[in-house]
């Protein structure tokens, strides 16, 4: 038995309980779902109660409101059901029994519609009346809570600050504390703590709605104080759990860049303070800011012999306090401590004498500072962030400084050596340098604490709020963005800083803590204490504003309703002159289908294209391209309950289909399936494009070709139907009762059909004619091929190899460059009557004749020299080799003979007759591996090609296949294993087996095609199966030179370009319109491997430096590589070097690694891939190295005394141990072994490090004995270590040359690329535009 605790209801005593547990488990339930339409963001989510009959409606409700986290009375029930569709909601009050009210038990889904009660939004819940908030903002879950959502270490607003979870409709409630958050648009914290704080000021809010805004002298938007107005104003009087800030940043000119900068609040409490003045100039208000917050100091010189004195005044809006003075390891309690030490004199003494003009001589003296006045609102700004000067870091200091709830400031003002009094002086007020001041009584310089602005986080960034308090109710706030909440003086407490019972700093640049920052106090003066300004006080002026904005309000909160109950969906249109379109239709639940037809109708800009009444909208699938459903007769029907409620996004779309005037649309019905029919004509080898019928899953095979005839005229009787269910998975439907259901249909379908009378059907599917072209339809691809610039030689031979017999002379001595198109059209005649000629041919042949063909087509080799032989010669060989190409590839369905004495011919040939008869036209390749020779090939008159599939070029692919081509992942083809060493290739990169897939077509490139230069480009249709070896024989005759001449780059869509290598993987991961760059070059054999040659320059800025491209081979030594190598150096780098003093060692990444020796063998000694890279060394003596259990170390002295680095030296060590280095380090430095040191360098070669850290941060003499462990971990050459003379004392340097060294040495490592040990955030400069934003520069776009 399940007891939940939310499906019953017990009161009174235990045997009560029971009874009532029991009859709650009998009794049916009725299942209530319950969507929230309260918002836009809510609208997706359910609520499921399952709940006991007999539970009252009033109970439900009660039930709703703690699931949903709502206060109960805020929000209505009503039915979502479509046979209970009404507006009338369900009675709150009611105690009538869910069975009773029409729910529906056993199991039934009964579905509901939370809705807003008199159009306001529910209330979230609080705890107080045990309910929890769902979107996780309640106010009092968070009571005790003033700082960040907890995490304390945080370096940044937007990154490591953790805020609350706020959903929108979190934000349009009031806060149960009656105050209103600000929404933190990225990182303004600052300004949302500094803005709250200034609301919270009686005085500054009232003077501030005293002011009035005049639209007729300045623009609302850049209007500073009008923008402050409207915020306090909405601070005060909505309705909202937040508001926004943007209006008030867009009037300080910010754009939404400045949202993601993260300022100090004091610069912005200045700079703000400073703007504002400027804005209030020639108004009540200029003075206002000096009023408040402006006090006054003397700036004081006495001299201690004659007594004279020296003095200005200096006027102050806030007071620093330093935290721990500089050079102290004690930091200052207490703010009074702090205060204290402020206005502490110092004494003048020694070098720093003062000039006195009394005694006209250098006297010591006294300086310091005096408050002379105190602000109404004293600010003072407590300096937690500083600069070590040891680290180099700015920091931010934790230490524990108290500040008294009332801070008495009489003890810190001294006035009576400075004033006089006189007749004529006010009474209250001291004379000083001419002008009168207030002077307070001590009773009367008691301030009290409103306002603390806490920073969480370290010197990098951080987060702040604000805890102030209501002069209403003497209650603290705090205020967190747009979460405001009530706390105590114990939370104020906790922003002291520091742990109880020490004074604890921090000095990392990233330690973060939470503490004030700032405070603000009040005096306490009953005459000038003011209260906040009701809203029945307030001026004419500020209640027009109030109006106008609790109208936008309501205006926003209409839009709101409006954007809660429109339907979006994805509409789809099939436009008759645009083709396919997409757009989004936003329509209101109430709308009619008939009302979105027309909306739907304009969005696809019909209009005067086809006629409205000609347009209906049906329910669609994108994905699979499926029609599920029309709505015959439903055209009253309400959006909302034919899409079945209202949502942002639906699992369907809706297409927008048209027909002609005649047309009469035909009904779509749930539970069909769509197929698509595509006529298959094996004589034209057309394949038409697709007709679409729609089946049941029930239907028969034979019930479904009945169907299909209708639809295309054809014979039912001799009806093929092939399925493709998915790429290259084609299934002949031949048992006649077998259901579509069983055979594998689905949503949508895409079925082929033929209904010739051929001898085709006899033979087995796989084998038929109609299979290979179904088969040759799904993988053909287009491709897009950039051929290379050729020589006037080269050019000559490729086109007399091209053309075979044709009769057209190419003069090479012109350098004319024949076009594609003569290429083509030369050909194009020849191929036609070859392939004709094989058709007739009707006599089968047997399998070992069908081997022995299609491996001698694979053995033939490819133009590696000019022809000898006559044009005769040329043209029989053409004829027999291009005889057996068809029959290797056409063998298989029996549709071709083999010619046996012709098959020995070819065999008996001279090498110079087969090298010619590989390239005797330029497209035979057309022909080989498919029966589908009479392809219409494009000359310079015949226009556009019509393909075999009876698409246009465009579309040599279905469109869905292209789409999911579109989607897939690329890979680079940079190859992991050398393409030459694949045992299914010989040595020139031929396929040693039977290619099954070689269809390839290449025809001339249109200008629209593609935005190479149409000359040089080549539009190539080819069997994505077919190997890379095959597709560059294949492209041979186009490229002029033999495929081992020259390299494929396949193109990306940056444009980078990458080199395909692996000549046994085929061009599966090619789609259609990849682009092909062809390059000239030699291409890799078997057993080679493209290596990239960098030189080693160990003491140079730059220590590595690419020198050439060149080619190793398997088996191949170093000594031979380097023989190899070393001509090609001298000629291109113009390097001269002795074999005996250079090496090649092991690069990983910039790190020069193991040392290859002579006599190492590549692939056995030497582990090497394509596109390898190698270092090059130049030494100055021959090779030291002889065996591979030698270590090569990589040394440099580092001088404690110059502060400076040596240069690389090497060492060559005949075991890992640690003393034979330091033998080694001896015998170069003549240190004392007692007195060496040595550390391993940290990152990448060369390990560059400041030379103010390699003294400190390294880790020096480690305590081991061989070099292989840890900390060293030196199993390998190229490590680098430091070696130092421990006797050496570092130089002492001063603070200027500290600093100089420092900048040097930044910009050294900057420039090499290394690590810098600390960088700070760049900071920009705070700024508030007058005129409404920066001034751009006029060259600038």
């Amino acid at each position: 038995m399940n007891f939940s605790s939310r499906n019953f209801y017990c009161f009174g005593s235990n045997s009560q309980q029971i009874v009532s547990i029991q009859n709650a488990a009998e009794e049916p339930r009725v299942l209530c779902i319950i969507q929230d339409t309260t918002s836009a963001k809510t609208v997706n989510e359910r609520l499921t109660l399952n709940l006991p009959a007999s539970t009252t409606l009033s109970r439900l409700y009660e039930d709703v409101s703690h699931k949903a986290g709502y206060v109960n009375g805020t929000f209505d029930l009503a039915w979502g059901n479509i046979a209970f569709w009404t507006d009338a909601s369900l009675d709150h009050n009611s105690e009538m029994s869910l069975s009773e009210s029409g729910f529906e038990p056993g199991g039934k889904k009964n579905f509901l519609h939370l809705t807003d009660k008199d159009g306001e939004q529910p209330q979230i819940a609080s705890d107080e009346s045990g309910t929890a908030d769902s979107s996780g903002v309640d106010d009092s879950s968070q009571e005790r809570f003033i700082g960040p959502l907890p995490r304390e270490s945080t370096a940044g607003c937007s990154g490591d600050y953790s805020s609350p979870s706020y959903t929108y409709s979190s934000i349009l409630s009031k806060s149960d504390t009656g105050y209103v958050g600000l929404v933190n648009q990225a990182m303004t914290c600052y300004l949302n703590s500094l803005l709250q704080t200034l609301f919270m000021t009686p005085e500054f809010r009232n003077a501030l709605y005293n002011w009035e805004f005049e639209e007729s002298e300045e623009d609302p938007v850049t209007s500073i104080p009008y923008q402050l107005q409207r915020l306090f104003v909405l601070l005060q009087t909505s309705k909202k759990r937040a508001i926004e800030t943007t209006d008030v940043t867009r009037s300080f000119g910010w754009d939404s860049s400045e949202a993601w900068q993260q300022h100090d609040i004091q610069e912005l409490c200045r700079v703000m303070f400073d703007a504002l003045e400027q804005k209030w100039k020639q108004t009540e208000q200029a003075d206002l800011i000096n009023q408040l917050y402006q006090g006054k100091l003397k700036d004081y010189v006495h001299c201690l012999e004659c007594g004279y004195e020296s003095w200005r005044i200096d006027t102050y809006l806030d007071i620093p306090l330093v935290i721990r003075p500089f050079g102290a390891s004690q930091a200052y309690g207490s703010v009074e401590e702090a205060l204290q030490a402020f206005i502490q004199p110092e004494t003048l003494d020694g070098p720093n004498q003062y000039f006195c003009e009394r005694c006209k001589k250098k006297c010591d003296a006294r300086k310091g500072l005096r408050f002379l006045h105190f602000p109404y609102l004293l600010t003072l700004q407590l300096k937690r962030f500083d600069f070590d000067y040891t680290t180099m870091h700015r920091i931010k200091l934790n230490d524990r400084m108290t500040f008294p709830e009332e801070l008495d400031m009489s003890p810190f003002i001294d006035v009576e050596d400075e004033l006089y009094y006189s007749e004529t002086t006010p009474v209250g007020c001291f004379y000083l340098n001419s002008r009168i001041f207030p002077c307070y009584s001590q009773s009367l310089l008691t301030f009290e604490l409103f306002s603390v602005m806490v920073h969480s986080g370290s010197a990098a960034g951080g987060h702040y709020y604000a805890c102030i308090k209501s002069f209403s109710d003497g209650q603290w706030y705090s205020f967190n963005d747009q979460h405001v909440s009530k706390i105590t003086q114990d939370d104020i407490r906790k922003t002291y800083g520091g742990s109880s019972g020490s004074r604890g700093y921090y000095s990392s640049a990233f330690a973060s803590s939470t503490n004030a920052y700032m405070l603000i106090y009040r005096l306490k003066d009953p005459s000038r204490n003011a209260k906040y300004l009701a809203v029945d006080d307030f001026p004419e002026h500020i209640k027009s504003l109030v109006q106008k904005e609790k109208e936008s309000e309501e205006q926003e909160k209409r839009q709101r309703e409006i954007e809660r109950n429109t339907c979006k969906i994805k509409l789809f249109c099939m436009h008759p002159v645009r083709m396919m379109m997409e757009s989004k239709l936003e329509v209101h639940k109430d709308k009619s289908l008939r009302e979105a037809t027309e909306m739907a109708y304009k969005l696809m800009e019909l209009e005067g294209i086809v006629p409205l009444d000609c347009c209906r909208l049906v329910k669609y699938d994108e994905f699979h391209e499926y029609l599920e459903r029309s709505y015959e007769g439903e055209e009253d029907t309400l959006m909302g309950l034919l899409l079945g409620g209202v949502k942002s996004s639906y699992m369907f779309d809706l297409l927008l289909e048209t027909r002609r005037p005649e047309q009469v649309f035909q009904p779509y019905k749930p539970g069909e399936v769509m197929v698509k029919v595509h006529v298959v004509d094996l004589k034209s080898e057309a394949i038409a494009s697709p007709i679409s019928v729609r089946a049941y899953l029930n239907q028969t095979i034979t019930e479904f070709k009945q169907l299909i005839a209708q639809a295309t005229g054809l014979s039912a009787e001799t009806m093929r139907v092939v399925l493709e269910r998915c790429y290259n998975d084609l299934r002949l439907l031949y048992v006649p009762n077998k259901t579509l259901k069983a055979e594998g249909f689905f949503r949508s379908n895409k079925v082929f059909v033929e209904s010739s009378e051929s001898s085709d059907h006899q033979v087995a599917f796989t084998d038929s004619v109609l299979w290979k072209l179904l088969d040759r339809h799904g993988n053909t691809i287009r491709l897009l091929v950039l051929l290379p610039e050729q020589s006037p030689g080269t050019l000559a031979n490729r086109t007399q190899k091209v053309r075979g017999d044709s009769d057209v002379i190419f003069d090479g001595t012109k350098g004319n460059r024949k076009s594609v198109e003569a290429i083509l059209e030369e050909s194009t005649e020849k191929l036609k009557n070859l392939s004709l000629q094989q058709q007739q041919q009707g006599s089968s042949t047997s399998d070992s004749q069908k081997s022995s063909d299609a491996s001698d087509f694979e053995h033939i080799e490819s133009p590696t020299q000019e022809a000898d032989s006559n044009s005769s010669l040329c043209v029989a060989a053409d004829n027999r080799e291009l005889e057996n190409r068809i029959r290797a590839s056409a063998g298989s369905s029996g549709g071709a003979s083999s010619d046996q004495e012709n098959h020995f011919a070819c065999e008996e040939r001279s090498d110079s007759e087969v090298n010619n008869d590989r390239s005797t036209s330029s497209v035979d390749s057309d022909i080989l591996s498919s029966s589908h020779s009479s392809d219409t090939l494009c000359n310079a008159d015949s226009g556009p090609i019509q393909l075999a599939n009876g698409l246009d070029s465009h579309s040599i692919t279905s469109s869905r296949r292209s789409k999911a081509h579109e989607g897939k992942k690329e890979t680079w083809d940079t190859a992991e294993e050398d393409s030459g060493t694949d045992s299914e290739y010989d040595d020139n990169g031929k396929s040693k087996t039977e290619a099954q897939y070689l269809y390839f077509r290449a025809e001339p490139c249109s200008q629209e095609d593609t935005s190479w230069d149409a000359q040089k480009c080549l539009v190539v249709h080819v069997d994505k199966r077919i190997t890379l070896a095959a597709f560059k024989l294949n492209v041979e005759p186009y490229v002029g030179v033999t495929s081992t001449q020259f390299k494929v780059f396949r193109v990306y869509a940056n444009n980078q370009e990458f080199e395909s290598v692996r000549l046994n993987e085929t061009l599966s991961s090619f789609s259609d319109d990849n682009k092909i760059t062809i390059r000239l070059g030699r291409a890799l054999k078997k057993g080679e491997y493209r290596v990239k040659v960098y030189q080693l320059l160990v003491n140079e800025p730059e220590p590595c430096k690419f020198l050439v491209d060149t080619v190793f081979a398997k088996g191949m030594t170093v000594r031979q590589s380097k023989e190899e190598l070393l001509p090609q150096l001298k000629e291109q780098c113009k390097l001269d070097i002795s074999i005996d003093r250079v090496r090649l060692r092991k690069k990983t990444w910039k790190n020069p690694g193991t040392v290859f020796l002579d006599y190492h063998v590549y692939e056995e000694d030497i582990s090497i891939s394509s596109n390898w890279e190698v270092f090059l060394e130049v030494l100055n003596e021959p090779e030291k190295m002889k065996s591979m259990s030698e270590l090569a170390i990589l040394t440099r002295r580092w001088s404690p005394a110059t502060m400076k680095l040596g240069p690389f030296q090497e060492v060559i060590l005949e075991s890992s141990s640690v003393e034979e280095l330091k033998e080694k380090v001896f015998e170069m430095s003549s240190i004392p072994l007692e007195n060496l040191e040595f550390a391993k360098g940290r990152g990448t070669f060369p390990c560059d490090i400041s030379v103010l850290e390699i003294h400190q941060d390294l880790d020096w003499n480690p305590k081991v004995s061989t070099l292989n462990v840890w900390p060293l971990y030196i199993c390998d050459d190229g490590a680098v270590v430091f070696y130092r003379d421990s006797t050496e004392e570092p130089m002492e340097l001063s603070d200027d040359e500290r600093n100089e060294l420092m900048k040097k040495e930044s910009s050294r490592l900057l420039k090499t690329g290394h690590r810098v040990s600390y960088s700070p955030r760049k900071e920009k400069a705070l700024k508030i535009y007058l005129d409404g934003g920066p001034a751009k520069d006029p060259g600038q776009d």
